[in-house]
């Protein structure tokens, strides 16, 4: 099935209920009182799909805020492994301290008040996110003792941090005009929860979820503006610019493509400049502190590396130069798919794979990183029960890394024994996998992908959203342009399960 043979899509102001064409999503709403029928009236009252959106939002990150109760009362400053104990571990509060935000420290131009590590001198995150940091610093009152200190800290970066998964939580709604419940997955899951104020990743999240909308709604120059600030708050929403270059590429939409990077460029100058100016030893302290950070948790690497696989004292640059060319190996064949496809896949599909691919070959993966794809997995495959089974394989590692480290920071060696631990690592691997393959296999074969079932395109895609090909390497389309498409009956068919 090809552009020209699909169905004509229906109109924009068609609101697709997931209830019609999702078992699970059917099943789950009859909690609610089932499935709307034909009269049902959607969209017309207060409770517009925003609202219930931005409410379930905050209604999940509320109950992720008092799984950490245990944590905030007691457990993150008294006990050797009360905070793992409970899974209610959080960098946040730590690092007001250990950072120098307690102190009145300026990221990037203030030395650490304790370094340990030659290479992390000074603040080591991004700049916007440090700016974020140092922004809920000021908006935390002096005075109390450093343990009240570090609550109120932890509250205020929670009360931020909510807003910024409301915000990406509008935003993928609006990225698919005609899909706007697909938003529930993100708002629903339980990583959202769990994850949120582990450290500030939601930051990054969220001016990527809305640097998409502005490409779906085809404000090119926003949108790179959003993706170069997202990139100047974590470096993973940069990989996304790959796919757009190689959609566009095949669209003949280069210019499109070079308005949006010029916007993310700017912008990502115009945030790190400045600290550059001031003092780029500090500035740079984030890239360096990266590339010399040995092997860590949650990656395969410490498998290889706990079961010596690996030869001792196995050097960290060529851990660097191995996770490099195994990325660009990855990034090669999802630039087979963006040429080879039938039908040139969605920009949520591409954007999805290149972050998983990134996530899945780094030598640290940390529990909080499954943000980086809820949401793009939501615009990907917007099917409940796949994105459920790979959601309970990232719960399963959230509880697993936290009761590994009870393990190993007891001497009474209560939790989950290392070997365990490598066994949920592999789940979670597994988990993204399946994932991986299924959106594969919907580019690949267009009549899987639910999305696209009723004859539209790419809602994610902005100017490349019904734009023609004007380079494919498909032998299919190869042939279809030889000898034409063959016509098909104008009734979509539901895809397969």
């Amino acid at each position: 099935m090809t552009s020209s043979t699909l169905p004509t899509p229906p109109p924009e102001d068609t609101v697709v209920v997931p209830a019609d064409e999702d078992p699970v999503a059917a099943a789950g709403s009859e909690i609610l009182g089932g499935a709307p029928g034909r009269r049902a009236l959607l969209g017309v009252s207060w409770w517009t799909a925003a609202r219930v959106l931005a409410v379930c939002t905050i209604v999940v990150f509320a109950l992720g805020m008092m799984q950490k109760i245990p944590c905030y009362d007691s457990g993150w400053f008294y006990g050797t492994t009360a905070q793992y104990d409970h899974a209610c571990y959080s960098d946040i509060p730590h690092l007001f301290t250990l950072r120098g935000f307690s102190i009145g420290n300026i990221p990037y131009l203030d030395k650490l008040p304790n370094p340990t590590d030659p290479n992390m001198q000074y603040l080591e995150y991004p700049v916007l996110t440090g700016m974020f940091m140092w922004v809920a610093s000021w908006l935390t009152p002096g005075g109390g003792g450093d343990v009240h200190r570090e609550q109120v800290y932890w509250l205020v970066n929670s009360g931020m941090l909510m807003v910024c998964a409301v915000i990406a939580v509008v935003a993928v709604m609006r990225t698919h005009r005609r899909r706007p419940w697909d938003a529930l997955l993100f708002a629903l899951a339980p990583v959202l929860a769990l994850d949120s104020t582990i450290n500030w990743d939601i930051l990054a999240v969220a001016l990527t979820a809305v640097g998409m909308a502005c490409w779906s709604r085809r404000r090119l120059v926003l949108a790179g503006v959003f993706i170069g600030l997202a990139t100047a708050a974590k470096l993973y929403p940069v990989f996304l610019l790959g796919p757009m270059l190689l959609l566009c590429l095949r669209a003949g939409r280069l210019r499109d493509f070079g308005r949006a990077f010029a916007g993310a460029l700017v912008a990502w100058l115009i945030v790190d400049v400045p600290f550059m100016l001031l003092n780029f030893q500090g500035w740079a302290t984030f890239y360096t502190f990266s590339e010399s950070r040995g092997i860590d948790y949650g990656s395969i690497w410490l498998i290889l590396e706990q079961n010596n696989v690996l030869p001792a004292n196995f050097p960290v640059s060529r851990v660097n130069l191995i996770t490099a060319l195994m990325l660009a190996l990855c990034c090669l064949g999802i630039a087979w798919l963006a040429f080879a496809a039938q039908r040139r896949p969605r920009f949520a599909q591409l954007a999805f794979l290149v972050i998983a691919a990134f996530v899945l070959t780094n030598k640290v993966y940390s529990p909080q990183y499954v943000l980086w794809l809820t949401p793009l997995a939501a615009l990907a495959r917007p099917r409940w029960r796949d994105f459920l089974i790979w959601q309970a394989c990232e719960v399963l590692y959230f509880l697993a890394i936290w009761y590994n480290f009870a393990y190993t920071s007891s001497p009474n060696q209560k939790g989950l024994p290392t070997d365990w631990y490598h066994g949920a690592i592999v789940v979670h691997v597994l988990g993204t996998l399946y994932l991986c393959v299924l959106v594969i296999r919907d580019a690949l074969l267009p009549e899987f992908d639910t999305v696209r079932w009723d004859g539209s395109d790419d809602p994610s895609g902005g100017v490349l959203d019904g734009a023609p090909d004007m380079l494919s390497i498909s032998p299919a389309r190869a042939v279809e342009e030889k000898h034409g498409a063959v016509e098909i009956d104008e009734e979509p068919v539901a895809p397969p399960a």
